[in-house]
């Protein structure tokens, strides 16, 4: 239930979180460098490794998959090699990080942090990340840290803050993300952006407590990040193993051959939508899509999202679920008595959360306040 996850997923970062400074205020410097922070690292790359194997034998050809893969992979490496540099040569490592500040450990943590970028880049703009594309956004990085050896001016907080830019730009994809969700399903689960935004909050926090580590030179704080790190990879690898890819409709449809386009009277094609959900019902079908209603009345999947947004002023999603509400109304006219659960399976919902959360974005009240209005007339 996505209402559940969010209250779930909030508690759970929040506990990781103020547990975590908690405890890192009682942990002595020594104790940190010699003990909990090797122990901890090595739990880091044992996760990320074994997690980057379960999404690579999962990955089923989706590259969202394969692209949180490829993170933990690379995450789980560099954590591994800073462990063998650090039981070969101590010494350099505790220059390193929480005691030193250069733009070259900057540079390292800005990679990692595009590493993070990789899935939601994916999963929000499928395909646009390539070789090149890739180039151009590490490029502004390298070429900051070689300005900032070359001239006499510090750049560090300006190449400390480049992720943030490549973050925003993604936060500025999530709106046309969700518009075409909506406007080629019925349903949402498992592809809403909600879970994105989640990521993208997990990936700030991990940045941030790094940002705090290099900046106040405090070793403590690497025990939150590094809780932090593994919360988010044991978290992200659970999520997206059970996302599906809304993309694939669209790749499959455009093998198809193309339907019609219009050529009929707005009207006419009105009557026969109405007609066919009206007596068909194929709203009942939580898996109802927009690919669905194109090939009942041969239209072209592009004409009909916008004849359905010119004609009722909404989208495909909001269209589809007027009549669930509606086909749940009058259930409960029909049988008063009968549980939300009930009505909810019924009428095409995936959940009686969903449906509650629907219901009462479409008539104001939830389910059981409207029945109870009803009743009582």
């Amino acid at each position: 239930m996505k209402f559940n996850a969010e209250i779930v997923f909030g508690g759970a970062l929040t506990a990781c979180v103020v547990l975590s400074v908690v405890f890192s205020g009682l942990i002595p410097a020594e104790a940190f460098d010699n003990l909990i922070s090797p122990a901890l690292m090595t739990c880091t790359v044992s996760v990320a490794l074994v997690s980057a194997w379960i999404i690579f034998r999962h990955s089923s050809g989706l590259r969202f998959r394969k692209m949180w893969g490829f993170t933990l992979l690379v995450w789980g490496v560099i954590d591994a090699s800073y462990i063998l540099l650090y039981a070969t040569a101590p010494k350099a490592v505790m220059d390193m990080g929480a005691y030193k500040l250069t733009s070259l450990e900057l540079l390292l943590g800005n990679i990692l942090g595009w590493v993070l970028l990789l899935y939601p880049t994916e999963s929000l703009r499928p395909g646009w990340l390539t070789w090149k594309s890739a180039l151009w956004q590490l490029l502004p990085m390298f070429a900051m840290v070689a300005l900032d050896y070359l001239l006499p001016v510090h750049l560090q907080p300006i190449i400390a803050m480049y992720p943030v830019l490549l973050i925003v730009l993604l936060f500025t994809n999530l709106r046309a993300y969700n518009s075409w969700c909506e406007e080629n399903y019925s349903t949402l689960d498992d592809i809403e952006v909600e879970w994105i935004i989640r990521y993208l909050v997990m990936a700030v926090l991990v940045g941030v407590v790094y940002m705090y580590i290099c900046l106040t030179h405090s070793p403590a704080r690497g025990f939150t990040q590094l809780w932090l790190t593994i919360f988010m990879f044991v978290y992200s690898t659970e999520q997206i193993l059970f996302r599906k890819d809304p993309w694939k409709m669209l790749r499959h449809l455009e093998k198809e051959k193309p339907l019609e386009t219009c050529g009929r009277p707005n009207a006419e094609l009105r009557k026969r939508l109405e007609l066919w959900m009206e007596q068909d019902k194929p709203y009942l079908n939580p898996d109802f899509q927009l690919s669905d209603l194109c090939k009942a009345l041969a239209m072209n999947r592009t004409y009909m999202s916008q004849f359905i947004h010119s004609e009722y002023n909404c989208t495909f999603y909001q269209f589809v679920n007027h009549y669930r509400v509606e086909e749940a109304k009058s259930l409960k006219r029909e049988c008063p008595s009968m549980k939300v659960h009930d009505v909810s399976a019924r009428c095409g919902f995936s959940s009686p959360t969903v449906f509650s959360r629907t219901f009462a974005s479409f008539e104001g009240v939830t389910p059981r306040e409207w029945a109870r209005k009803i009743n009582s007339e």
